[in-house]
């Protein structure tokens, strides 16, 4: 027998609530997703699009046209929009060449830093014993060498120049991504589905690609993004210092270093590469914060739990 009442029978259901649309049907997780591709995105653009629309060389000097401000200044010309330096050069072209440089280098660091350091942390989380113990140790002295010092004697050595900077930073940067990688697989090698592959006769090498590398992507792609922001930190004081990338080639912290001496008088020479500098570092490290965000286990289970209490209340 019906429990509803007789005078309820007529009236009509709650017409559901209306769907979101666009962005806020996506999910934090999505959200994340979408702005970290989009941040990641503009820098490729930067590093290969915009050199191309730089409207000067940005080693062509004229000497006629020196320390011209930017164009919002009383003696500033549309012609050199952000101004010129010392040798009358184009302050936006240089920014943008240099732009390509850094990312560039940024990038090639990553890749052979990480490709190194992940080589090391597979091999001593997955062997463990005096393997594990040897790599570990490896790593512990190769972190007590103060890293800018380290850069700095590698390319007293070997000669200022982008591919010795690459070297460089990547010898200074793959420990991080052996430590990190080592206690992922210290962890995920406890699983029993990696206990039950071992059980049935399952080969080292297959049991390290097809089931415990895939649980690294999540902390690795996250690592390298903010790694990536280092780089471009340490390879711009290089230069700075004058170790780095030379002169006629482009760099943000050579920028910085030929402006350091015109700040009173022509400040626009180390503002606008430092600020360049200062915002590709916060567009990584949001990318950064939102991959996290996106591949956190933790923040998924959240998201769902979120997605399930909305439909609920529907």
């Amino acid at each position: 027998m019906s429990s509803v009442p007789a005078w309820m029978g007529n009236v009509a259901p709650a017409p559901d609530a209306p769907r979101a649309r666009g962005w806020q049907a996506l999910s934090d997780r999505q959200r994340g997703w979408v702005l970290a591709a989009a941040l990641l995105l503009l820098l490729a653009l930067v590093a290969i699009v915009l050199p191309w629309l730089a409207p000067y060389d940005p080693a062509a000097i004229k000497l006629s046209a020196r320390l011209r401000p930017p164009v919002w200044e009383a003696r500033g010309t549309v012609a050199n929009l952000l101004g010129t330096d010392n040798l009358g050069r184009d302050v936006l072209s240089r920014i943008l060449h240099g732009a390509r440089l850094s990312i560039l280098i940024g990038a090639a660091v990553v890749a052979v830093s990480a490709s190194f350091g992940v080589l090391v942390g597979l091999i001593a989380g997955f062997a463990g014993g005096r393997v594990d113990a040897a790599l570990m140790r490896w790593v512990d002295v190769h972190v007590a060498f103060p890293g800018l010092l380290l850069s700095l004697v590698i390319l007293v050595i070997l000669g200022p120049g982008p591919g010795t900077v690459i070297l460089a930073l990547a010898l200074n940067g793959w420990m991080v991504y052996a430590r990190q990688i080592r206690s992922v697989v210290l962890s995920v090698r406890q699983l029993p589905y990696i206990e039950s592959a071992e059980m049935i006769g399952a080969r080292a090498g297959r049991i390290l690609l097809r089931h415990i590398l895939p649980n690294l992507a999540a902390p690795l792609i996250t690592l390298m993004v903010l790694e990536f922001a280092r780089v471009v930190l340490a390879e711009a004081a290089l230069s700075f210092l004058g170790v780095g990338v030379q002169p006629p080639a482009v760099s943000w912290g050579l920028d910085v270093a030929n402006g350091r001496n015109y700040l009173t008088s022509a400040w626009w020479l180390a503002t606008f590469p430092g600020l360049s500098i200062a915002l590709t570092v916060l567009i990584v490290n949001l990318a950064a914060s939102r991959l996290r965000l996106a591949l956190d286990p933790r923040e998924r289970e959240k998201d769902f739990a979120r997605r399930l209490i909305a439909k609920v209340r529907r």
